[in-house]
């Protein structure tokens, strides 16, 4: 029998019954969370560090870290609809100093921890629970009045939250703790993340992870006057990947910041670094001089060749442009945009696939360098297969991806925040840059933040750190047929000698042209 064959007033019964019941689940459900929200925060002592806890729901299931005034981190531990929040409150001062000085706590500290971390999760469930519990009942009793509908509106609560609960449980990803977003304070951002290196070495351990912010925020809580410097990994090369800066002053605070606070080897600017590529733009690009690591640079189209010899005159600078140097450990092959495009005026002369020709044409005389730099991704695609890394820039979109070749090409937004491009949108554009950590032996990339700068300048910072799921992945060389190393890009003459037509002076002609793809800076 179906639903229209039911008499007339069955069919009325059965649909208010239903109305009746979704009715109770709904005031049932807002009487649930309404309790969670008023359940409060429960206290515990995490090792030395006073924590609060708190359950909150949520549309993204996740555990936020709030260590004010120093930042926040935030995990994606789960996919239940629930937020855990623990509030760093205060530090034990002298029980995190017996736990940092004392060896034989320290390495009791990963299991403290874990224990009174698990004690705190428990206590704030079974309060949450009976909160949750309290808050159905009560809701449910003061809209229909009746104990019976109450009782089956605490049933149906209980369920849901026992529901919610399980999938917490089935879908907790301790892994999530060393891909951490992060936001404050960019003095305390290496301290807090943690060290790559050794998040990748002990990738199977959360445990070490947990003990590793808990003394960090331990030594930085009990240094009031002074943070203190990272101190850098010897077993990792430290990279800041910036580009496209557009002579905007800001970009040199944002990079010396970096630099210090994330003790980097060496910086490499995959170009832009000037907005016409005038003589009167060369003052701005002194500064390289006073980072005091090494800075290797490749040409964009916004820089001309003017540009290209006043950087390669500072101190520091390693100019790379069809050349290849062993820098900090890495050997970095770097190829200079073709073009000279300093503004949207100059006619389109190129495309992506006369790019990547170009690039091609560099394979037959390039070894396996274990990073290559240089501006346009189009160009970048162009040496898949001859690198493990690949860094560009050009779009004013970070972006990263891994090539069929295995081959990870990593474009970096504009760390610039686009100079004055910045105008021309709703949004201004963010001021971007990465570190990259790789390996000091087998020179492959293990782990990488990128970090995004904006409110406060340099003073507030959001960093999402990725972790290479396979640093020694094998690298296949693309399976096509490179063009001959003369070859010349569309629209361009043929070289002639060993130096291209665009390269050998200000009078002689460049390459001119953009391409024209939605959302790409010229």
């Amino acid at each position: 029998m179906t639903f229209s064959h039911i008499p007339g007033i069955a069919r009325s019964l059965i649909t208010s019954r239903t109305v009746k019941a979704a009715g109770v689940l709904l005031v049932a459900a807002v009487g649930a969370w309404m309790g969670i929200f008023l359940s409060g925060t429960v206290r515990a002592e995490v090792g030395p560090v006073e924590t609060g806890m708190s359950l909150r729901p949520s549309w993204h299931g996740e555990t936020v870290v709030d260590a004010s005034p120093l930042g926040t981190l935030t995990f994606r531990t789960h996919d239940a609809p629930l937020t855990l929040r623990i509030t760093l409150e205060n530090i034990d001062q002298e029980r995190a100093k017996a736990f940092i000085e004392d060896g034989r706590l320290a390495d009791r500290l990963p299991a403290i921890i874990e224990r009174d971390l698990l004690d705190g999760v428990r206590a704030l469930v079974v309060r949450s629970l009976l909160c949750a519990g309290a808050g159905a009942l009560i809701a449910v009793l003061l809209a229909f009045r009746r104990p019976r509908v109450g009782l089956l509106g605490l049933l149906a609560a209980s369920v849901a939250l026992a529901g919610t609960g399980v999938l917490a449980a089935l879908t907790f990803r301790p892994s999530s703790l060393v891909e951490p977003r992060y936001s404050g304070l960019v003095a305390a951002a290496p301290s807090l993340v943690g060290s790559a290196e050794s998040i990748v070495t002990k990738f199977e351990s959360y445990r070490s992870q947990l003990t590793k912010l808990v003394t960090n925020v331990s030594k930085l809580y009990n240094t009031v006057s002074n943070l203190p410097v990272y101190d850098a990994d010897p077993k990792s090369i430290r990279v800041l990947h910036i580009s496209d800066i557009h002579i905007n002053p800001i970009a040199w605070n944002v990079i010396r910041s970096l630099k210090d606070q994330f003790a980097v080897d060496l910086v490499v600017d995959t170009g832009d670094i000037s907005d016409h590529g005038s003589k009167a733009e060369n003052k701005f690009v002194e500064e390289i001089g006073r980072l005091g690591v090494p800075y290797v640079y490749v040409r964009g189209n916004h820089d001309s060749m003017t540009t290209q010899r006043a950087v390669a005159k500072q101190k520091n600078a390693i100019v790379l442009d069809d050349t290849t140097r062993t820098v900090a450990g890495l050997t970095v092959y770097g190829l200079g945009d073709p073009r000279f495009t300093p503004d949207k005026s100059v006619a389109v002369d190129s495309n992506p696939e006369s790019l990547e020709q170009y690039a091609r044409s560099r394979l037959p005389r390039l070894n396996k360098p274990d990073l290559v730099a240089v501006h346009d991704p189009d160009i970048a695609r162009g040496f898949s297969g001859a690198t493990p890394m690949i860094l560009a820039g050009h779009t004013h979109q970070r972006s990263t991806s891994m090539l069929p070749t295995g081959t990870r090409l990593l474009v970096q937004g504009s760390t610039g925040g686009a100079g004055l491009r910045a105008l021309e949108h709703a949004q201004p554009t963010p001021v971007q840059a990465s570190v990259l950590y790789f390996d000091r032996q087998t020179k492959r990339l293990q782990a990488w933040d990128d970090i995004t700068l904006g409110g406060l300048g340099e003073q507030s910072v959001y960093i999402q750190r990725h972790v290479e799921p396979d640093p020694g992945r094998m690298i296949s060389p693309e399976p096509t047929n490179s063009p001959s190393p003369t070859g010349p890009v569309d629209g361009t003459p043929k070289q002639s000698g060993g130096t291209p037509l665009w390269h050998q002076g200000q009078s002689s002609p460049m390459l001119q042209g953009s391409p024209t793809e939605g959302g790409r800076e010229s």
